[in-house]
């Protein structure tokens, strides 16, 4: 069976995560980032709630995955990601930037408009999981 995260794509998101703290009252070992990238990638895939991730993958639980997904959400880890991988795509040329579309939401206004209050997610969990899984299908189509 193939790996979900194969040698090179780990060279890709390795740099972007961030150091583990430090422990200074010791505990538990720290599951480690690639074992829990890809019980992420696998419950995102396979459609199962983080509560239903089997520990023999050797990912940790679904809560490490869970927890590990927020952590990296707040350091901005799928933003950078997202930018690596648009680089390596449009070095590729793999880019059809003719079929490219500006969000007003995400870029700002040229003549500076006033900001709105924050939107009211519907869904959040749905929103976090479709950007998710969108770089998700990135991966598979860059690196498979």
């Amino acid at each position: 069976m193939r790996p979900l995260i194969d040698d090179e794509l780990w060279e890709a998101i390795a740099p972007l995560l961030p150091p583990e703290k430090p422990k200074p009252k010791g505990g538990r070992p720290r599951i480690p980032d690639r074992a829990v990238l890809t019980g992420i990638l696998f419950i995102l895939r396979s459609g199962i709630s983080f509560e239903m991730l089997p520990r023999e993958m050797g990912c940790g639980s679904g809560m490490t995955c869970w927890r590990r997904l927020e952590e990296w959400q707040a350091n901005g880890v799928w933003k950078r990601l997202h930018q690596v991988f648009l680089e390596k795509l449009g070095r590729a040329g793999e880019i059809d930037w003719s079929r490219a579309s500006v969000d007003s939401a995400t870029v700002a206004a040229k003549k500076g408009a006033k900001k709105q209050g924050p939107t009211q997610p519907t869904r959040a969990n749905l929103a976090r999981n479709i950007i998710f899984l969108s770089i998700a299908t990135a991966f598979h189509s860059v690196w498979c």
